[in-house]
């Protein structure tokens, strides 16, 4: 009769370490992981923009946008507290959110589109239209 106890603490602890992870886990760490993904795809796409790399961009850019399609459901209404600088009005303003993100997504199609036609100076626009989709967000529904 010792292992049936020993069993159920064994069963506990699994059961407490997966409740932990799945919290550690949740859309605020996804969403995390989501913007950093993101700031190192910008970050390459400029490195290759200044070195005049245009063809480096696209796949990046590709990247860039499916990450960008995801991002309203990163914000679930369960995820608007813990350690987040996510403001209010992502909920409060839901179709102003996802209005931003439907510019921010667009941008980068025109990146990736504008890189593969291999023009630079489309390319460079392209880009700093990027950077305010990207702004867009960050201005009305980031803290700082």
């Amino acid at each position: 009769m010792r292992i049936a106890p020993l069993l159920l603490g064994v069963v506990l602890a699994g059961w407490g370490g997966a409740m932990a992870s799945a919290q550690a886990d949740g859309p605020i760490a996804e969403r995390k992981n989501d913007m950093k993904a993101m700031q190192r795809e910008l970050e390459a796409m400029k490195a290759a923009l200044d070195s005049g790399d245009i063809a480096a961009i696209a796949p990046r850019a590709k990247t860039l946008h499916g990450l960008l399609e995801v991002i309203p459901g990163l914000f679930p209404p369960d995820s608007a507290t813990g350690d987040t600088k996510a403001l209010p009005a992502v909920w409060s303003d839901r179709a102003g959110f996802e209005a931003a993100a439907r510019n921010a997504i667009a941008a980068s199609g025109k990146l990736e589109q504008a890189a593969g036609s291999g023009d630079k100076a489309a390319t460079a626009q392209a880009f700093r239209e990027m950077g305010a989709g990207c702004g867009g967000c960050h201005r009305n529904f980031r803290g700082r």
